[in-house]
This record gives C-alpha cells, sequence and structure tokens, in this order.
C-alpha cells in the first residue's frame, strides 16, 4: 500500500471545517477522502499552532508557525557555520 501525501493547505482546510465550520470529524472526513486518525491530528496540530505552538517534528500549517520554522532552521544553519 503507497502512502498518500497532503500538502499542508489540504491539511489546514481539512482541520479547519472541524474546527471553523462545525463539521464532524466524521463529516470533515467524508468531505475531503481521509481517514479519522490523519484528520484528528491535523486538527490537534491547527488548535496548537493557533494557541502559539510550533511543531517540532511536522510542517507547520499556519503563516505565523510557517514562518517561525524557516527562521529555526536558518538560525541552526548559522550555528553549524
Amino acid at each position: 500500500m503507497t502512502r498518500r501525501y497532503f500538502s499542508t493547505d489540504f491539511k489546514r482546510d481539512a482541520a479547519c471545517l472541524v474546527l471553523d465550520k462545525d463539521y464532524s470529524v466524521s463529516e470533515a472526513c467524508e468531505a475531503m477522502g481521509v481517514g479519522p486518525t490523519a484528520l484528528r491530528r491535523w486538527v490537534e496540530q491547527l488548535r496548537a499552532e493557533r494557541s502559539g505552538k510550533t511543531p517540532e517534528k511536522s510542517k507547520a500549517m499556519t503563516p505565523d508557525q510557517q514562518r517561525i520554522q524557516e527562521l529555526e532552521a536558518k538560525i541552526r544553519r548559522i550555528e553549524r557555520e
């Protein structure tokens, strides 16, 4: 079975259905064609990002958190030089 890839925009849009549009997880899963485990993870990540937490392992969904990740990566590169 091949693993499907979803863009950060897709993940954010799917999570927004639950957080902003009052969809249930199952309704959003059906609308977006994804499984509930992945969608719940995206919803939790987006909720955390909106409260100011930068994800450590996954790519950020919100523009502010994406910028923080870019700057943190830049700092790590500079520190290695």
